[in-house]
């Protein structure tokens, strides 16, 4: 592709306007009705709960939490996240909701983080129905908790926040979606009018033909359309 001023880009950008308009409007209708009509709402509903130091020994003395504590807490966060979403905890999770779906299914569906700088766990579920998604994360915290106890024989596992009903979906941005397909578009019709007048060999102006050949321009004779004859000038 030849050398390209800044003037003649633009030129060609200005003379290409209409189909980068075009293309670009094409690109906004495609994103408005893939974000309404093609997108499926998912739900989020999410359980927090935080690893404390187990109670259940009745000596006021052991009650006071050092700082090892919580660096136990912290360094048994790694394995409660995993265990979240063993599949001993899936199964009991689907046998207690009466779950009609697989533990690989459920398991997609879950997400743990450690809410930084703290010993809080985020039990997150994602579902298409958000009743489902709420009774799930809630279920699944318990069933989490119990399991901690009976492996560790500890109770050191304390619901903060039980789950909700959520209500506007997490996955569906209208706005968000359009704009990335507006994005796209304006790129797409960028590259089709860079590419179009790569391969576009025709003679525009005494330039291209200098450029083109060792030929020099000596005059140029202005094209008149009939509008300008009708307008006096000739």
């Amino acid at each position: 592709m030849e050398e390209l001023d800044l003037k003649k880009l633009i030129n060609i950008f200005w003379n290409k306007r209409l189909h980068i308009i075009v293309i670009s409007v094409i690109a906004i209708i495609i994103g408005t009705i893939y974000s309404f009509y093609f997108v499926t709402p998912k739900y989020e509903a999410y359980t927090t709960v935080v690893l404390v130091k187990d109670a259940t020994n009745g000596d006021e003395s052991t009650q006071t939490i050092t700082s090892s504590d919580i660096g136990l807490a912290q360094n048994l966060i790694g394995t409660y996240s995993k265990l979240v979403k063993s599949k001993n905890i899936l199964r009991q999770t689907i046998n207690n909701l009466q779950l009609n779906e697989t533990e690989e299914t459920l398991k997609n569906k879950i997400t743990v983080s450690e809410i930084e700088d703290s010993e809080i766990i985020k039990i997150a579920v994602k579902d298409e129905n958000p009743v489902q998604a709420m009774k799930a994360a809630n279920e699944i915290t318990n069933v989490f908790a119990k399991t901690v106890t009976d492996i560790y024989k500890i109770n050191n596992v304390y619901t903060v926040d039980e789950a909700e009903e959520p209500i506007v979906p997490c996955n569906v941005n209208h706005i968000r979606d359009i704009a990335i397909f507006f994005i796209i578009g304006f790129v797409i019709s960028v590259i089709y009018v860079l590419v179009s007048n790569m391969f576009d060999n025709t003679i525009k102006d005494a330039d291209d033909i200098e450029s083109n050949s060792e030929l020099i321009t000596l005059v140029s004779i202005p094209f008149v359309n009939e509008d300008s004859k009708r307008g006096g000038i000739y």
